[in-house]
């Protein structure tokens, strides 16, 4: 069924000389198949297909789009055991972990399809003319959002199905009422064409029109950057690294016309442990976060790559605790040998730095692209003086910082750059005393939590996955949940517009008998 071409709308081409292939990261080696990148001619054409799809997509029903999703989700489903082989061939993680990540991909992709069924998500607001109103008569005003354009979705190393092709920004995106352009990402092409096989089915099965996906291929920078730069790419949605989300951020800025990029961009999701948290539960929560560093190998956006405690035989205890259970897990499978060359030089990296100890480090033999997990610890001095110490390391490590006291603790808060989650361990009467270290901790991330991991992201409409920069490039926004879809939406206003011609959403009678807001009054009443 791989085929190592270009979807370029239901078309599959590959024109190009310029080719590659997956690895294998649990047996080291090449993956089968040949990809072929993207030739300009291709991309142009993909490119355009997409902005003549948007001319009538934009306006097709709700429910068709919702139908449209709904079948996308089936025909994932219908690749079978074939998708998930493949998944774990060019991934390296377990069968479980596929089949639950598929899961998720059909979640939120039925959770879009449901939202436009119910169909207030347009945030209908109308206020009715006064024509005798006076000094001067008032005009009839009717606002909703309204889709932007095409799409580009960058898609993520490490989720090959819920942030890349059929993901959550092309669900997203595809509700909204725009075509989706995916750049595959290059760790897991043939994951990427099955899937966008399927999404291309339902679009045929439903009559969606050509050009409204495309799935293209390139292992370098070129490909995104043409994509960023065109004139009919109207936002990009992106998973990554600092630098790359960066890197497309500048483009998209720099055009004629700028247009959005929604990047999330990586988190070291800084951990407050309170004292009586570790003299009630120690060996508690040093199991709980031995696992979650190390769960998915620590290839997770949010996995806690910092634990910040005040100094003392509490947190000594703790530590211990954590280096045990931490040694106990075998180590598993990064996704990519660059990925795992990465996870070693930023870890060596933070190792080297003067005033950091190594408390644990797995020291058995592990195969080739295997993580050894690590936690390091410094003091709050020596974090605070070397902003080398906050750096990300993609992978299974940790650094605890020992404060002097809590206003170190407070310093460190305040300096941290912008970040998906912040968590809070802490007996319940005890947090009342630390408001001030919470209300640091709210001002640098997107998500607090009390008493967890901050590992595992609910899809759901209270999420929020996303933060300061640089966790995202715009923290207003979530890449999770249903609230998601306002990333590839703006706001429009009719003024004193026929009603017939209005949208089914504005128009008097509420024919979609959806939650609006008239003259200030949330109602679905017709006017």
């Amino acid at each position: 069924m791989i085929t190592g071409k270009n979807y370029i709308g239901s078309k599959l081409k590959g024109d190009g000389t310029k080719t590659y292939k997956t690895i294998n990261p649990q047996l080291n080696i090449e993956n089968p198949w040949t990809f072929t990148e993207a030739t300009p001619e291709e991309i142009e054409e993909a490119v355009a297909l997409a902005n003549d799809a948007f001319k009538t997509y934009r306006n097709y029903p709700a429910q068709k789009k919702a139908d449209f999703l709904n079948a996308i989700a089936e025909e994932i489903l219908a690749l079978g055991d074939e998708l998930l082989e493949v998944y774990c061939t060019e991934s390296g993680f377990p069968r479980g972990r596929a089949e639950g990540e598929r899961g998720r991909t059909i979640f939120q992709l039925r959770s879009f399809a449901n939202m436009l069924t119910e169909g207030s998500w347009v945030e209908a607001t109308i206020d009715t003319a006064i024509p005798d109103r006076v000094p001067l008569p008032k005009d009839d005003l009717r606002k909703m959002l309204v889709p932007l354009g095409p799409v580009v979705v960058f898609g993520s190393s490490n989720f090959p199905f819920a942030f890349s092709t059929a993901g959550g920004d092309t669900a997203s995106a595809l509700a909204a009422g725009c075509p989706v352009i995916v750049k595959s990402h290059s760790m897991h092409i043939g994951t990427g064409e099955m899937v966008a096989s399927a999404v291309i089915k339902a679009a045929q099965k439903h009559h969606m029109p050509e050009g409204i996906f495309s799935n293209l291929i390139g292992s370098g920078v070129t490909l995104g950057a043409t994509l960023v730069k065109h004139p009919l790419v109207k936002a990009v949605g992106f998973t990554g690294s600092i630098n790359g989300g960066r890197a497309l951020f500048n483009l998209a800025s720099q055009r004629p016309e700028p247009i959005p990029v929604f990047a999330e961009m990586g988190s070291i999701n800084p951990v407050v442990i309170l004292p009586e948290a570790l003299e009630k539960n120690s060996k508690k929560w040093a199991t709980a976060y031995a696992g979650s560093i190390t769960l998915g190998t620590g290839q997770f956006c949010t996995n806690p790559g910092l634990l910040l405690g005040v100094k003392g035989e509490k947190l000594n205890q703790f530590m211990e605790q954590l280096s045990e259970e931490i040694e106990k897990i075998a180590p598993s499978c990064m996704l990519h040998p660059s990925i795992k060359d990465d996870f070693n030089n930023g870890r060596e990296k933070i190792k080297s730095q003067n005033g950091v100890s190594t408390i644990a480090e797995y020291k058995g033999e592990i195969s080739p692209n295997y993580a050894p997990q690590t936690i390091l610890t410094v003091n709050g001095k020596t974090f605070l003086e070397n902003a080398t110490l906050s750096h990300e390391v993609f992978g299974p490590f940790s650094i605890v910082v020992q404060c002097e006291n809590n206003e170190e603790l407070e310093r460190i808060i305040n300096k941290l750059d912008g970040q998906l989650t912040g968590t809070i361990l802490a007996e319940s009467k005890e947090i009342a005393n630390y408001n001030t270290i919470i209300n640091a901790l709210q001002s640098r991330v997107g998500r607090i939590i009390f008493n967890g991991v901050p590992t595992g992201v609910e899809v759901c409409a209270s999420m929020i996955h996303g933060g300061p920069y640089p966790a995202s490039s715009d923290s207003r926004f979530t890449a999770v949940g249903i609230h998601a879809v306002k990333r590839w939406v703006r706001p429009f206003s009719y003024q004193n517009w026929p009603d017939e011609l209005l949208p089914s959403e504005l128009q008097n009678n509420n024919p979609l008998k959806i939650t609006r807001t008239v003259n200030d009054i949330i109602t679905q009443k017709s006017i």
